[in-house]
Formats: structure tokens, C-alpha cells, sequence
């Protein structure tokens, strides 16, 4: 039956959606920045093409939080508890990260913005790294007790299953950013963008197939949804496969595409698994979270509804209109360059 509590969990999905599609290019710039800019310049152009956009994507992961706590405060509580450490250390990393955004360009010496440089790299990495584990864990399920609360410890995340969801989520967002690049930038820098591109696909290919078959093992998605994974999580695969074919033909709008489409694609698989569940329970099933034993009030949740129909196609709007304003490519020339 689709009543609220199913809506509101599908606006939280698509809200991640969202950010994973956004900020993936802008950490898999981030994680680049030491390596492909290879003169100030080059780095500082890498850096203007996400300048516009970094902190408003960010935006999607704040309303995803505060629409969870909002409309599920069970999920947020046990949540943000039980990943208590993880999300300390994912938001130092995107602390450090807009730091090193604005303090980078305050001082001209090499040493200075060298050590702002690996700050930027270091603060797209660790968020890259934990959002994947987070989200691997929660796909296959975590000690929660019958008072919703989370029994385990960081370690407890760190187990093979939710370090490959680390690893293929830095492998998809490298891939999604230096495709980005790609179409950004100009000059030998698209050049060397265009070439990491190519061989960034085949690990990052490879990475998403084993996770692909390690999800059957360490989840219960056969037991949930069947045998046949459906045209969803295939569709991942494809454009993911699709992706590298468009890189080697250098038709690089396509590629941008569908690496954003298996993003995309992948965040749609990984809420599949888990509705009507919030949180899956690794101690009993009778603990699982779902989306009415987690959820807000029926008033609470028609209120947020209609403030979400009026609010949420301006925000989009709005976002959509900085793209379009800052479309241009960026080049390396110094009267153009902001950061």
C-alpha cells in the first residue's frame, strides 16, 4: 500500500540518489586533484570546475539527515548512533575538504597549497571510502537490539563486505570525476582526464562485479527479491559497461551519463533491498526498523508533504540554474581562474 511512510522513504532515497550523482564528481575531482593537475594552474582549473557546486550538493546530504530525523526518528537515532565514529570522521573529512577549498588560495607558496592539495585529496577520500561502507553495511545488516539500538562497534563495520562497498564507491566516484574532468577542462589536462578515464573503468568494472555477486552471499537480496536481480541492478551494470565503451570513443557527454546512471542505478538497487525496512537487524529479524515502526506521526508526516511539494522545485530550480550559469569549460588561464 503506498501511504506516506512509503513516500517519505522514497524521498529519502532519491535525496541520497541525488548527492551520490552530485558530489561523485565533485570527491572524484577531490581525489584526482594531486595527481592529474600537474602545475598550479592545472590543480587550481580542477578545482573551479566544482568551485559553483560543491557546497550546494552537500545540500543533499544535510536534507537527506534532517528529512530522516524528521520523518523517521527512529532510523536517525538508532542511525547516527550506532555510526556514531564513521559519521565523525566522514564529517572531519568534509570539514578539512571545504578548509582547504577557501584556505588554499590565500597563500602562493608551492608548499602551502601542496599541503592543501593532499588536504582536498584526503577530504574526498575518507567520506568516498565511509559513505560506501556505511551503505554496504546497512545492506547486510547490523546488530540491532529489541530497543533499537546498535550493538556493535566501528570494527563491526569494517568486515570484507562493507570495505568492497568502500572501495567500489572511491573506484565509481574516481571514474565519475575524471570523465567530469573531461568536459570541464581543456587543454592537456582534458587530455590526461580523457586517458585516467580509460583506465580507471576497467577497476572500477571490476570492483562493482565483485560486490555484485558478494551482495548475494552477505545479504539476504535472494530471500527479499528473488533470484533474478531484475532490470535495475543489471541496468547498473550495463551503463557501467557502456561507460568505458563511450570513454575509448571519446563521446564523453554519453559516458558522463552512464557513469552517473549506475550511480544512480545502484542507490535505487541498494533501497530495493532494503523497504520496507530502514535497517536491517544482523541479531533477529524481529528487530529490523521499517518505515512504520521508525516513523513519525501520520500529522508530522502530511505537514512535511505539503512543505516538501512547495519548497523542493525551487530548491531544484535553483540548482539546476547554477549548472547552467557555470557550463562553460574552465581553462588554466590565470584572469579566469577563482580559486
Amino acid at each position: 500500500m503506498f501511504d506516506l511512510n512509503t513516500l517519505w522513504f522514497i524521498l529519502i532515497a532519491v535525496l541520497w540518489t541525488g548527492f551520490y550523482f552530485l558530489e561523485g564528481f565533485d570527491f572524484g575531482v577531490g581525489m584526482l586533484l594531486p595527481f592529474l593537475g600537474k602545475k598550479d594552474e592545472e590543480r587550481r582549473a580542477m578545482i573551479n570546475t566544482i568551485g559553483p557546486h560543491w557546497d550546494g550538493n552537500e545540500v543533499w546530504l544535510l536534507t537527506a539527515g534532517g528529512a530522516t530525523f524528521a520523518a523517521f526518528p527512529h532510523w536517525y537515532a538508532t542511525l547516527f548512533s550506532g555510526f556514531y565514529l564513521a559519521l565523525f570522521l566522514l564529517l572531519f573529512g568534509l570539514i578539512v575538504r571545504g578548509v582547504a577549498f577557501e584556505f588554499r588560495s590565500k597563500d602562493a607558496n608551492p608548499k602551502w597549497r601542496h599541503f592543501w592539495d593532499w588536504a582536498i585529496f584526503f577530504g574526498s577520500f575518507l567520506p568516498s571510502l565511509l559513505l560506501g561502507v556505511a551503505f554496504a553495511n546497512l545492506a547486510r545488516g547490523v546488530p540491532i537490539d529489541g530497543n533499537m539500538m546498535f550493538t556493535g562497534n566501528l570494527l563491526t563495520l569494517l568486515n570484507p563486505y562493507g570495505l568492497l562497498g568502500g572501495l567500489a564507491t572511491v573506484a565509481v566516484f574516481l571514474l565519475h570525476g575524471a570523465v567530469f574532468l573531461s568536459l570541464k577542462v581543456d587543454g592537456l589536462i582534458r587530455e590526461r582526464a580523457v586517458v585516467l578515464a580509460k583506465r580507471l573503468w576497467l577497476p572500477a568494472v571490476i570492483v562493482l562485479s565483485v560486490l555484485a555477486v558478494a551482495t548475494f552471499f552477505y545479504t539476504d537480496f535472494v530471500e527479499h527479491l528473488g533470484i533474478n536481480p531484475g532490470a535495475i541492478p543489471l541496468g547498473a551494470l550495463v551503463a557501467i559497461l557502456l561507460a568505458g565503451w563511450f570513454v575509448n570513443r571519446r563521446q564523453l557527454g554519453w559516458a558522463f551519463l552512464l557513469t552517473g546512471l549506475n550511480i544512480v542505478l545502484t542507490q535505487v538497487t541498494f533501497f530495493l533491498l532494503l523497504f520496507p525496512r530502514v535497517m536491517i537487524s544482523s541479531t533477529d529479524r524481529a528487530f529490523h526498523l521499517t518505515i512504520y515502526n521508525a516513523a513519525s506521526s501520520p500529522y508530522t508526516l502530511k505537514v512535511m508533504t505539503i512543505v516538501a511539494l512547495i519548497f523542493v522545485p525551487v530548491v531544484l530550480a535553483y540548482q539546476g540554474y547554477t549548472y547552467w550559469v557555470f557550463r562553460r569549460r574552465v581553462t588554466t588561464d590565470k584572469k579566469e581562474l577563482v580559486y
